[in-house]
């Protein structure tokens, strides 16, 4: 019997074919995924560095898991909250790469470290403050990374002189903080099309990076660890002698963006791993709707990018894509399901509680996006 509360279960089960999948709903394709994760993992290993999986892509412990079977040093998240998700679930190693201000979230922190290691991102004294209180209190330790801004203008000091002064806070509060090490990302240079803009871009950042730790050395404080990097940069980092880290992180799913970088000669390809499904709700001579739209999709990188050809998306409204189709496009009928890869796959994730993990044509498992919502 149907109940109220069927809105709330997964839209597949185990052992279900793709064409019986409720819709819309996110898939993964598995070997897709296997192949992404063994590739990338393969390449980062070969160049002596560590890869430290960012989870704000995926948000599933389950994905988070494998990567580290994979050997993931550990996870990277965005939020004090998400950090919690995947500690609670076993994750014993966590880097929020983002500011942590407030005294409820910096409290949470300190909690957090009573459960696994755990460390954050600053670029300011006030913040390094309020969680070297935090820690006092707690009686924990929790890893700082001076956070440095390559390029991308938003996080970040932007002088050596700035990260010694914030090393010197740090020192200050020692033993319950301690400098892990420099956090240098920069956002913008993962989707630089050309491989030479994406090599420019990291060179300035080593170049950077140089300069600080240089200074910091000088001054007595070690810098143990240099991380940052993403799926479009990861290669350059881990190649670069200066980088002790990488963090790529939609690597596993991929989308229209990321697809649209022309690779290095040396990259592995990533194949697409992640997609939409939905079914045909309306038809006519010029056009077809799906029953997926701006809550199901983002599109903050453009529209999603049809898999059957001859069809594209023309336009998304809140519960609805409406499809046009090209001269000779097979046709469509009521009823009938397809796929669409996500332009933007890390907030597409978070706008569903479900990922649908497919094997050929046949639901493996069902994981569940276990930091949607995590904000905080």
């Amino acid at each position: 019997m149907i109940t109220l509360q069927d809105w709330k279960q997964p839209p597949a089960s185990v052992g279900m074919s793709v064409s019986t999948i409720d819709t819309p709903a996110l898939l993964i394709d598995m070997e897709a995924f296997e192949q992404n994760l063994a590739a990338v993992h393969q390449r980062v290993r070969d160049a002596g560095v560590a890869l430290r999986a960012h989870a704000k892509a995926h948000k599933s412990v389950h994905i988070a898991r494998l990567q580290m079977l994979a050997g993931a040093s550990g996870l990277c998240c965005q939020k004090a909250s998400e950090a919690q998700v995947f500690i609670e679930a076993g994750i014993r190693n966590v880097l929020i790469t983002n500011q942590v201000v407030g005294q409820g979230k910096v409290e949470r922190v300190a909690r957090l470290a009573t459960m696994a290691e755990i460390s954050v991102c600053v670029d300011a004294e006030i913040q390094i403050t309020q969680l070297g209180v935090a820690a006092r209190a707690a009686g924990v330790h929790v890893g700082v990374y001076i956070e440095v801004d390559i390029g991308h203008g938003r996080c970040g000091v932007t002088t050596a002189s700035q990260a010694l002064a914030l090393a010197e806070v740090i020192a200050s509060y020692q033993p319950v903080l301690t400098l892990s090490g420099i956090h240098a990302f920069r956002g913008s240079a993962q989707h630089m099309r050309e491989p030479d803009a994406r090599a420019q871009a990291v060179a300035f950042a080593v170049t950077r990076i140089r300069e600080v730790i240089a200074m910091l050395a000088d001054a007595g404080h070690h810098c143990p660890q240099v991380t940052g990097g993403g799926t479009g940069t990861y290669e350059l980092e881990a190649m670069s002698g200066v980088y002790t880290e990488v963090q790529p992180g939609s690597y596993v799913l991929m989308d229209t963006d990321y697809a649209s970088n022309i690779p290095s000669a040396s990259a592995p390809a990533l194949r697409h791993a992640l997609f939409g499904l939905c079914t045909v709700i309306s038809q006519s001579p010029t056009h077809a709707v799906l029953d997926g739209g701006l809550k199901a999709f983002a599109v903050d990188l453009g529209l999603p990018r049809m898999v059957l050809p001859g069809w594209t998306v023309k336009s998304l409204s809140d519960e609805h894509a409406v499809i046009v189709p090209e001269v000779g496009a097979p046709p469509l009928q009521i009823g009938d399901k397809v796929r669409l890869i996500p332009s933007h796959c890390d907030p597409t994730v978070n706008l569903h509680d479900w990922l649908i993990a497919l094997r050929g044509q046949i639901v493996e498992d069902i994981w569940p996006v276990s930091a949607r919502g995590a904000l905080f």
